[in-house]
């Protein structure tokens, strides 16, 4: 499963926002640094890391991907080995118990009981 991309609600405000106040004026300035210059870039700022971000997360699914691939290779690599052992020295043999295995001997053997008649 891969990473949900983000996305921000509060830049698609602002850009919705930015939009009426250029109607207004392209240039306002209400003073104490409100412009739509310092606006405009506080939207592009948000939108570079948000961009950044989701970068990143689509890296992170291509190595996630790359790692299950590789864990797989991995596991049956790993069943080969025991089973190659298994072939060379035999299922009840203590190689292959030193490799992993179970011993053929050790394994639990059920008894199946007839059912009991009610009297």
């Amino acid at each position: 499963m891969s990473y949900r991309k983000k996305t921000s609600i509060a830049m698609a405000m602002a850009v919705q926002r930015i939009s009426g106040v250029k109607s207004i004026d392209t240039d306002l300035d209400l003073g104490n640094g409100l412009t739509v210059t310092a606006y405009q870039n506080a939207i592009d700022e948000v939108e570079a890391v948000l961009s950044t971000y989701n970068t990143h997360l689509s890296l992170a699914d291509e190595l996630k991907n790359n790692l299950e691939s590789k864990e797989k290779l991995l596991r049956e690599f790993s069943e080969r080995m025991l089973t190659g052992i298994a072939a060379k020295f035999g299922r009840d043999s203590n190689q292959y118990q030193m490799a992993g295995g179970t011993r053929k001997s050790a394994y639990k053997r059920t008894i199946r009981r007839k059912p009991q008649e009610m009297a």
